[in-house]
């Protein structure tokens, strides 16, 4: 039987790692929210618990391809200026497993490419985990319906 694979963020860390067993396959630079962690619809802050993967959008298209109500729309262009937080590249679902977090399909909270890959590292998001448009097409393909994630909460001092 081969062993499942699971997502581990870290929002002290802003780091996702991908595990299959104890082995580590992959570790991706990721931003959460800017507006720290909560479960409340419309906060603009990213839940944490257990979730698993429901729905991968994007299969085979290009890197940069925008997404609205996880449709896509439109190429973004590296350097093209934009002011709203565009959904890019790829499209992981995820759904709240916990009491706490059990709105988050309906709240939208996705991993998602960005077009902010300067800001990854930091909490800057609108909810949602944005990895680099590179990094979200490798762990795309790592990744399958019903695999696991785990979103740690914020321990650090200092922190939202």
């Amino acid at each position: 039987m081969k062993a499942s694979r699971r997502l581990v963020l870290s929002m002290d860390e802003q780091t996702l790692k991908v595990f299959r067993g104890g082995d580590c396959l992959g570790a991706f630079p990721v931003s959460t929210a800017l507006k720290g962690m909560g479960f409340q619809k419309d906060s603009y802050q990213t839940p944490t618990g257990r979730f698993r993967v429901v729905e991968k959008i994007g299969d085979g298209l290009p890197s940069g391809t925008i997404f609205k109500c996880r449709v896509p729309v439109g190429i973004w262009h590296p350097g093209e200026a934009v002011q709203e937080d565009l959904i890019l590249t790829r499209i992981l679902r995820l759904d709240g497993l916990d009491d706490a977090n059990a709105n988050t399909l309906e709240r939208c909270i996705y991993i998602h490419g960005t077009h902010r890959e300067d800001q990854l590292g930091q909490p800057v998001s609108h909810g949602c985990v944005r990895l680099g448009n590179a990094d979200m097409i490798e762990l795309f393909g790592m990744v399958t319906c019903g695999d696991l994630v785990e979103i740690q909460p914020l321990t650090q001092q200092g922190d939202q």
